[in-house]
């Protein structure tokens, strides 16, 4: 029934490598299915001005995509001179997520900024970049770790995110575009190691969803999530 020929609780194929950049602290490359996303996190000794001197570390995020990340090329937003409004949501929904399993207090007072740059694109895109997102963040903060700067690990959790949706008229797990493109719902779940909610983002997009769907995308999404939990500990390990 799924044009990828997937059951309809099957992930797509999902890679994480690892230390994929040289200069960054902590690096990965996921690949989930045709989406492959670079992430990259930045250690800076600095917080934003409305926390500075609380104590309080900061994680944030940016994101793009390459012109030719989609079929047709996209214009750079650099070109135009700023951020579409698209962009601008999937950062902010990234830096959010991840902080949301990060003890600020722990992680003392310095940033910690999350690269995601979209190098192909099939769908999925910003859940692709929270789950590889947290995989930098995690490998950033061992080095903080390793180097003593941090006495306590302030990672709480893995942070990963998957999408599903009414494809069909069936609950799907992991849209790819062929997919996204035509669900009659869709949405993104992010959620901890440990099965609790961070966010979901859920909309019907030609047709309506009942309770009783909306429970069975939560089951597919917790299989999803804890499936990544797994993949981002080992690829950490």
């Amino acid at each position: 029934m799924r044009p990828s020929k997937r059951d309809l609780n099957e992930m797509r194929a999902v890679s994480i490598e690892t230390g994929f950049t040289k200069h960054a602290e902590g690096s990965c490359l996921i690949k989930m299915g045709d989406t492959h996303v670079l992430c990259t996190a930045s250690l800076e000794p600095r917080v934003p001005p409305f926390i500075k001197g609380s104590g309080l570390g900061w994680v944030t995020a940016e994101y793009g995509m390459l012109p030719r990340a989609t079929n047709t090329r996209m214009r750079r937003e650099a070109a135009s001179g700023k951020q579409g409004g698209r962009t601008v949501e999937i950062q902010r929904l990234i830096g959010r997520a991840l902080r949301a399993g990060v003890d600020r207090v722990a992680l003392g007072e310095r940033q910690i900024t999350i690269d995601c740059d979209v190098l192909q694109a099939d769908g999925g895109t910003r859940c692709a970049a929270i789950t590889g997102g947290w995989v930098a963040l995690r490998l950033a903060v061992n080095k903080l770790m390793k180097a003593g700067d941090v006495k306590i690990d302030p990672l709480m959790d893995p942070v990963s995110a998957i999408s599903c949706g009414i494809y069909a008229g069936q609950p799907v797990l992991d849209l790819d575009y062929p997919e996204d493109s035509e669900a009659g719902v869709d949405g993104n779940f992010i959620m901890t190691g440990s099965g609790k909610l961070i966010e979901v983002q859920m909309s019907a997009e030609g047709s309506i969803f009942s309770r009783d769907q909306m429970n069975q995308l939560m089951d597919l999404a917790e299989k999803g999530t804890s499936e990544l939990a797994a993949l981002q500990k080992a690829a950490c390990a």
